[in-house]
């Protein structure tokens, strides 16, 4: 199995930026395909990006495309995901996982390990 533990979040202004990582322990990291996901309370733990093992094939919900960039470096086993122009609805728990199977998987169930999660709160 693999051990995920997220770093980097904290507290932004709107329109600033934030970069999470993702670091990886355990099974060799590239072997799975990677996403984020966030949660705030009360709902539902929603798809944010995702990452093919090579990092090849990147996806991204519709709400952050154009602000967030997921990447991944193989070499060091950790993923990442740089947040721009952040906005106070991007405030949430931010969670990374891996799966061994799907690639791009917006579906939490399909992700094998999760990290623990790092707050991000983005003030108006």
């Amino acid at each position: 199995q693999v051990q995920l533990v997220e770093s980097g979040g904290g507290l932004v202004q709107a329109g600033g930026s934030l970069r999470l990582s993702c670091a990886a322990s355990g099974r060799t990291f590239s072997s799975y395909n990677m996403g984020w996901f966030r949660q705030t309370p009360g709902k539902k733990r929603e798809f944010v990006a995702a990452i093919s093992r090579s990092g090849g094939s990147t996806y991204y919900s519709d709400s952050v495309k154009g602000r967030f960039t997921i990447s991944r470096d193989n070499a060091k086993n950790t993923m990442y995901l740089q947040m721009n122009s952040l906005k106070p609805e991007d405030t949430a728990v931010y969670y990374c996982a891996a799966s061994a199977y799907y690639s791009g998987s917006h579906v939490s169930h399909d992700y094998d390990y999760w990290g623990q999660g790092t707050q991000v709160t983005v003030s108006s």
